[in-house]
């Protein structure tokens, strides 16, 4: 039968009130604590103290504190007053005072299960709204691109417009200075015809006719100058046929509305997956190739204490699916268990870079990556650093008093007011 408590004391004031109740040496973790808005119970075997409370109190609002062998209760008042006394008269009625404590705690109970209701109703509104951004980013990608393509391909046309605006204007040209070169030759020749046709004026003699006189040296130079211009004249054009060939390309899009360096991630991407669905090891069943498998069997092992054995697991997991960043994290973990510092931190990095865009729906996990980075850090002592990562997750869950504390004590390492090098402690898996 359990020792009941007597020794407390307490205190209060027109809107609180202070209860301190001794542990007796008990340690503080096998303390368990209940309470409602008008109850109050604090079992640490062989000891138990109870009380039912004069007035309720505001239950979301008050506060138990457990440490230096005393817990302390900071109860805020639903009803602004002085109590005078603590407990509730019963006036004698064991049995009365029993009937109202169970249905004290059935109440909480109740009030409990529609927390946990509301808490899983939140994490689902949560998860939607993280599903909604994820589409919502997907889509402006998807629509930055297009416009990206769009815009390319009419750069792309209206330069060859220009492009052929500017041929057609370089033949027309072309062929009127040739059209002018063949009338001025044909000027020329007409010219010359008819200056052969003139009839040849004869020199008599009384004595005997004398031969024609040669012909003069301007005649000479104006023949000779149109037979130049007949060795001139271009030759005719002959029929040939052009052949064109072009680049070979994985893409059936041509290489004016491509961009380069987002074809080769798409192609780098895929041959990554190809290689991770081609692995042919006979050794290897079904089961083996799947990473959320091998993710459980490394969670198994990591359990059981056989790290090594987990890291290969993982590592395995990785090479099927290398974007799971719970993988990356619980591997850093492992790492951690091991004092392999320098992997860890490359591990909770790559976790972190996986983990995007920060919702609320993967707060836990970016916080468990911080903080082990953040360990692994220090224990590297890069104390800054680590510090960083601690203040990066307890802005994620301000509320943890354990970041709170390991935080305080590297500010402590970085002023040189202790030796200790960081937080030991490891948290659970993703």
């Amino acid at each position: 039968m359990p020792i009941t408590v007597k020794d407390y004391t307490w205190e209060e004031t027109e809107t609180s009130v202070f209860i301190t109740v001794p542990l007796k040496g008990v340690q503080a973790k096998k303390t368990d604590i209940f309470s409602t808005d008008k109850y109050i119970k604090v079992n640490y075997p062989p000891y138990l103290f109870e009380v039912d409370l004069f007035a309720p109190v505001v239950d979301d609002k008050s506060t138990a504190q457990v440490g230096n062998g005393t817990v302390v209760f900071k109860l805020v008042k639903k009803d602004p007053g002085i109590w005078t006394q603590l407990a509730a008269s019963s006036g004698g009625d064991k049995k009365a005072m029993i009937e109202k404590r169970e249905k004290e705690i059935e109440k909480a109970q109740q009030r409990a299960e529609e927390q946990q209701k509301a808490a899983a109703e939140r994490k689902r509104q949560e998860q939607k709204y993280a599903l909604r951004e994820q589409m919502r980013l997907e889509e402006e990608e998807r629509r930055r691109v297009e416009n990206a393509k769009k815009a390319e391909r009419e750069l792309a046309m209206s330069e060859l417009e220009t492009w052929k605006k500017q041929q057609v204007q370089t033949e027309i040209a072309k062929r009127n200075e040739e059209k002018n070169k063949t009338e001025e030759t044909e000027r020329r020749f007409e010219v010359a015809k008819e200056e052969e046709k003139k009839p040849q004026v004869r020199a008599q003699t009384t004595e005997k006719i004398e031969p024609p006189k040669k012909k003069s040296e301007a005649a000479k130079k104006k023949s000779s100058m149109f037979e130049d211009d007949d060795a001139n004249m271009p030759a005719i054009r002959s029929k040939g046929k052009i052949e064109v060939s072009f680049t070979p390309r994985v893409f059936p899009t041509p290489v004016r509305e491509s961009k380069l360096h987002e074809e080769e991630e798409w192609l780098k991407k895929q041959t990554e997956a190809m290689r991770a669905a081609d692995i042919d090891d006979p050794n290897l069943s079904e089961e083996e190739k799947n990473p959320l498998w091998l993710k459980e069997k490394g969670d198994g092992f990591y359990k059981s204490g056989n790290v090594l054995a987990a890291v290969n697991a993982y590592s395995q997991a990785i090479r099927m699916d290398s974007k799971m960043p719970a993988l990356y994290s619980n591997r850093a973990a492992c790492h951690l268990q091991i004092r392999n510092f320098h992997k860890a931190a490359q591990d909770s990095s790559r976790a972190l870079e996986l983990l995007t865009p920060p919702v609320p729906a993967n707060a836990a996990a970016r916080c468990k990556a911080h903080v082990r980075r953040g360990t692994s850090l220090c224990q590297l002592e890069m104390y800054v650093e680590g510090l960083m990562d601690y203040e990066a997750a307890l802005k994620i869950d301000p509320k943890n008093e354990t970041l709170t504390q390991d935080a305080e004590r590297i500010r402590q390492i970085i002023q040189g007011s202790t030796d200790n090098n960081g937080n030991d402690a490891l948290e659970s898996l993703d």
